[in-house]
């Protein structure tokens, strides 16, 4: 995305972002790889995309299945549209496929905070958490 300098630019990107939402339905669709971005990130595997999120699945390393990077697709005066809740989250990380599997969001030291943007990390594991709540 491009930077937005100034009240009418966001405007128009409000604008342009809401058209494009409205083509989509509540639920996820796995995107072609022709609608990728043109600078592919290094380890993205799967494109998902509804009218309210944007979710990209990155290849991982043991104790990890994957990783999905989660973003609203809409804007507002302070960037990507930030507050995702966990119902939303959960319901993500199941539309993606891993509804099977335990996810885990990590809070770094301080001396390791990368805040960039409103994005959110979920991380899927390959075993089960010992620690996770299961009922019985």
């Amino acid at each position: 995305m491009t930077i937005i300098r100034n009240r009418a630019e966001r405007r128009a990107a409000e604008k342009h972002l809401a058209k494009t939402n409205a083509t989509y339905s509540e639920h996820l669709v796995k995107l072609p790889e022709s609608e990728w971005p043109a600078d592919v990130p290094w380890g993205l595997a799967q494109v998902w995309r509804n009218r309210d999120y944007l979710v990209q699945v990155f290849e991982a390393q043991n104790p990890c299945r994957a990783r999905l990077s989660i973003l609203r697709t809409a804007i507002d005066r302070t960037g990507w549209k930030a507050d995702i809740p966990w119902e939303d989250l959960q319901r993500l990380k199941n539309e993606c496929g891993y509804e099977g599997w335990d996810a885990v969001e990590v809070y770094p030291s301080q001396k390791d905070v990368v805040n960039v943007a409103n994005i959110r990390h979920l991380w899927i594991m390959v075993e089960p958490l010992s620690f996770a709540w299961r009922r019985t």
